[in-house]
């Protein structure tokens, strides 16, 4: 389509500022972008879409501009809806590079213009398909003639034969197939998330083709364009390739290799699609992350119990609708860093601090969504806002039926707690990818507390077993709070060299041993000590004798100097094992 049937297009909102000589262009595509360089993302043709977050000084728009040029876009349209009218430096910059530039009136969302040129695009690229995606974009309305995601992944079924689905940043299944002999495992839904998070740092422009066992796929990037209520500060995007840790992915089970352009167009306007799905879904989340914000801020004022509780009157029923209990709470901590986080470069060194809040967020609520939304997508039942490059996420916990009416008031465990170690799980191979070499994401995890006067207290202690997790090795780690009440608190602090000193005095003479004569005496004490000195258990497990297994301690202790009958030469050796 040309850039002058969308200008005559009254319903899109959009105002010529420059380029009259240039409207016979052809536009191929759409995106909404309000980074600095969005140049991995253009391949020519595209009407760019921004709300102009990325400009903060006069200086800005000529670098901006020249990226859009160099990569061969249509034209730059303008939302209105922040900044109000187009500054006259952008215009200028616009003319001298020879970029149509238009101004989008600020009652017209950018998805509007969007779809629309997907469907003129599609419509004319690929004739019958157009009734495809036509199809697709009716089935994403809201309302009760909307289907979602599902409904659009069936279509391609169905009509173009193709299996697919949409993933989240760390693979969980949002949309597609589930029956049997037509779904992803989920080991291959960790894999394809992890491909395509390698993918994207290492700077290779999507779709990225990939194989799981036998099986090739395609990975199709579904970036989101939404303007944020919170405005331009909410709205800009997480800069660098940290933005993959945000985006779903659209999977494809096919090999694309000798695809017409036709094909991959459409499934780009799917992805499209798509992405006005992840925007609703995101906007949905903004009073559950306005209440987290406002009883943070009530915490950290020192606010008095009674206005927290009233605050947390008004969360439960947000986050457990129905529910006429109030639930247990449980507070999670997360922070970015290293090098795989945003930095801010050329932004200041606020910008990357929020930038990477920011993001610690938006894995927090990736990490802690509920496990149990499958098929039809997310069910948050959390609550995260952040400060500075700290995000915290308010959990409620719902207690059984038999547990509310059983329990004293304020008494009694919550059903489902979390747990630190168990958080991850699924979600470390693919974070490690996305944060890339020095990038770390830690988190703590605090006991629940049923009231708001235990929040502060739950709120430090989450942030104390964050920075146990973060003494620990490994770009991805967590730590509960039944490990600050542990010898494994201490541990991560004490100092590299007074580690390696007080392990090699007990350990080194055992290692030496063992390369001289082939036996086994590290591993014969690990076992002796995790048997609690039981002669009988050890010597099973090890399968041995037990004349064998005494003969081996008292080697142990010969070379030594211990004596494995006392108890503070068992902590002794305990403690090296753990911190060798």
């Amino acid at each position: 389509m040309r850039l002058r049937a969308l200008l005559d297009t009254d319903a899109l909102g959009l105002r010529l500022l420059s380029g009259t000589d240039e409207l016979d262009r052809t536009v191929r595509g759409v995106m909404t972008t309000d980074l600095r360089d969005p140049s991995r993302y253009l391949s020519g043709g595209e009407l760019v879409l921004t709300g102009l977050a990325w400009r903060r000084g006069a200086e800005d728009p000529e670098p901006f501009v020249r990226v859009l040029a160099g990569a061969g876009v249509a034209a730059l349209a303008v939302g209105e809806a922040e900044l109000g009218d187009v500054p006259e430096a952008l215009v200028a910059v616009c003319v001298r590079h020879r970029v149509p530039l238009f101004s989008v009136d600020e009652r017209v969302a950018f998805a509007t213009i969007t779809e629309h040129v997907v469907r003129q695009v599609s419509g004319e690229r690929a004739g019958d398909l157009a009734a495809v995606v036509d199809r697709h974009r009716r089935l994403m309305a809201p309302g009760p003639g909307g289907g979602g995601p599902d409904a659009v992944l069936d279509l391609l079924g169905t009509d173009l034969d193709l299996r697919a689905w949409v993933l989240s940043p760390t693979g969980r299944r949002i949309a597609g197939p589930h029956t049997a002999g037509r779904t992803l495992s989920e080991e291959a839904c960790t894999a394809l998330a992890t491909a395509h998070l390698t993918a994207v740092r290492s700077g290779r422009r999507g779709p990225y083709r990939t194989t799981v066992g036998d099986a090739p796929y395609a990975l199709f990037p579904v970036r989101g364009g939404r303007t944020a209520p919170g405005g331009a500060r909410e709205a800009r995007e997480v800069a660098g390739t940290a933005a993959a840790l945000t985006e779903w992915v659209l999977v494809v089970a096919a090999d694309i290799g000798d695809w017409p352009e036709e094909r991959l167009d459409l499934v780009h306007g799917v992805g499209q699609l798509i992405a006005v799905e992840r925007d609703r879904r995101d906007a949905a989340r903004t009073v559950r992350r306005q209440l987290a914000h406002e009883v943070w801020e009530l915490v950290r004022s020192d606010a008095a119990p009674a206005e927290v509780a009233a605050r947390l009157r008004v969360a439960g029923p947000v986050l457990l609708p129905g529910r006429t209990t109030a639930p247990h709470w449980q507070v999670v901590v997360a922070r970015i860093e290293g090098s795989g986080a945003p930095d801010g470069r050329g932004t200041g060194a606020e910008q990357g601090v929020e930038d990477r809040g920011r993001l610690a967020r938006a894995l927090l609520e990736e990490v802690l969504v509920d496990p149990l939304a499958t098929g039809t997508g997310p069910v948050d039942r959390i609550a995260v806002a952040y400060a500075g490059d700290e995000a915290v996420a308010l959990v409620p916990l719902v207690a059984s039926d038999a547990e509310e009416r059983d329990a004293e008031p304020g008494e009694g465990p919550a059903r489902g707690e979390l747990v630190a170690e168990t958080l991850l799980r699924s979600v470390r191979e693919p974070l490690t990818a996305g944060l890339g070499e020095g990038g770390r994401l830690t988190l703590g995890v605090s006991a629940a507390v049923h009231s708001a006067e235990g929040l502060r207290g739950a709120l430090e202690e989450a942030r104390h077993a964050r920075r146990v997790a973060a003494a620990r090795p490994g770009p991805v780690s967590a730590a509960g709070h039944q490990e600050l009440a542990s010898h494994v608190l201490l541990l991560p602090f004490v100092p590299d060299d007074v580690r390696r000193a007080f392990t090699a005095r007990l350990l080194d003479p055992l290692r030496a041993y063992d390369r001289r004569h082939r036996a086994d005496l590290v591993e014969t004490l690990e076992a002796f000590l995790d048997s609690d000195g039981s002669w009988t258990r050890c010597a099973a497990r090890l399968h041995l004798h037990v004349n064998t297994l005494r003969y081996r301690v008292g080697r142990i202790e010969q070379l030594t100097g211990r004596d494995l009958s006392r108890l503070e030469d068992k902590l002794d050796f305990f403690l090296a094992l753990r911190m060798s």
